[in-house]
């Protein structure tokens, strides 16, 4: 049971009522107005998860994942599942009977997203605009 204490508990409320017919939901759209539903879904998902991502190559194994500089010191990277099976220090974790999740990042692609900052590939802090409400 959770009890609250404070401002909380010194008011007796009696149950509400559920609404008449049950649980009211979300209304559910048919033809095109469902269509155009789904894709402007699909566009706003897509925006969430791809804006301002760049691709970046490793120098030392040549994946390449999807890196977002956020500032000096925040980097975000994307990882697909070939670049984390092809990359040489997961694979040396692997080898040794780490798990290359638990790892924190590859050291040599952190290097090369520094060297592709300094080359002007890839920006210190991203100018994409945040992927908002708008």
């Amino acid at each position: 049971m959770l009890l609250l204490h404070g401002v909380h508990d010194d008011e007796d409320h009696a149950p509400t009522e559920p609404a008449r017919g049950g649980w009211a939901k979300a209304p559910a759209f048919s033809g095109p107005r469902a269509a155009a539903l789904r894709e402007a879904t699909q566009r706003d998902r897509e925006r969430y998860l791809t804006s301002g991502l760049v691709p970046i190559d490793c120098r030392y194994c040549h994946v390449t994942v999807k890196v977002k500089k956020l500032g000096p010191a925040h980097t975000s990277v994307q990882w697909n599942r070939e670049a984390t099976q092809r990359c040489a220090y997961f694979s040396e974790v692997r080898a040794s009977g780490g798990d290359p999740a638990r790892e924190r990042a590859c050291p040599r692609l952190a290097d090369s997203i520094k060297h592709a900052v300094a080359e002007g590939c890839l920006e210190e802090t991203s100018s994409a605009p945040p992927p908002g409400d708008g």
